[in-house]
């Protein structure tokens, strides 16, 4: 069921960015397209998923996914740039700076944050509605959220001592969670309703999605990942994998998608999809 639900989340909000990026001209419209290509589209799935459990009509509730989702490819367009990480594989194919060049990685990226607010502010929904998800979407997004995450992250690199366990779990709910929160909650946003057991579910969701993506950089592989996989160690990265082992970082994962299920008790079994997406991220391949 649930595999069939993001499938189908996945298939619809595709096809809703793919009517909204048509207009786009050119290069810079080809590279838009490219990189919201592919994907497992987890946070427009979130979206969906609360939008649904509070009764938000699919208009809006798609504009937020394909919002999230524009967000999500231009924060890999970037962070894939040389002066980042420097990754030349994205989801199986060379990344938007190598087929095309830094400069137009960086416009296709700002043109795709763009894209996220047209999509927030035109949705079919009461103005303060509209309002709460564009300012919760900035804050999620900016210098209180992923971008101060990718911050502390370049830091850490050249920093004199590895990052702690605590320092690595407030840099990831900020370079990653912080998308996931805004994606789980935005249904009970739209929906004028209280959005904490939400927030509470994509916090440890986050964190949990994040140790599967360290384990993934030890244990996974290339072909399967569509990304470049052992740089952490390579460059002596400290991750929840090197502070606290395989073992240890798997026991901690599971204890997290427990405690994200326990969060969803207020929504019952209509709850379920979210359920087991939390259980999906710890099991992924990719």
């Amino acid at each position: 069921m649930f595999q069939n639900a993001l499938a189908e989340a996945g298939a619809a909000v595709s096809d809703h960015l793919d009517d909204v990026l048509a207009p786009f001209e050119g290069e810079l419209g080809a590279a838009m397209r490219y990189a919201c290509g592919g994907g497992k589209r987890l946070r427009a799935f979130l979206v969906l998923e609360s939008a649904r459990l509070h009764g938000v009509a699919r208009s809006p509730a798609l504009d937020a996914a394909a919002a999230i989702e524009a967000v999500h490819a231009y924060s890999l367009v970037h962070d894939d740039m040389p002066c980042m990480d420097d990754d030349d594989l994205r989801r199986g194919l060379p990344t938007v700076h190598v087929k095309w060049d830094e400069a137009m990685a960086v416009l296709t990226g700002d043109a795709l944050q763009a894209v996220a607010f047209e999509l927030v502010t035109d949705a079919d929904l009461p103005d303060m509605a509209r309002l709460c998800l564009a300012r919760g979407l900035a804050r999620a997004g900016g210098g209180h959220g992923m971008v101060l995450g990718q911050v502390l992250d370049i830091a850490a690199e050249t920093a004199a001592t590895p990052l702690t366990l605590d320092q690595i779990k407030r840099l990831q709910a900020l370079k990653t969670g912080a998308l996931f929160e805004w994606s789980a909650t935005a249904g009970a946003v739209m929906a004028g309703a209280d959005p904490a057991p939400l927030a509470r579910y994509a916090e440890a969701f986050g964190l949990a999605f994040q140790i599967a993506d360290d384990i993934l950089d030890v244990e996974g592989d290339e072909a399967q990942t569509g990304k470049r996989v052992g740089k952490d160690a390579a460059a002596g990265k400290a991750t929840f994998v090197s502070l606290m082992g395989l073992d240890g970082a798997r026991a901690e994962a599971q204890r997290l998608v427990d405690l994200a299920c326990d969060a969803l008790a207020p929504y019952g079994e209509a709850a379920g999809n979210l359920r087991e997406a939390a259980r999906f991220v710890i099991s992924r391949q990719s």
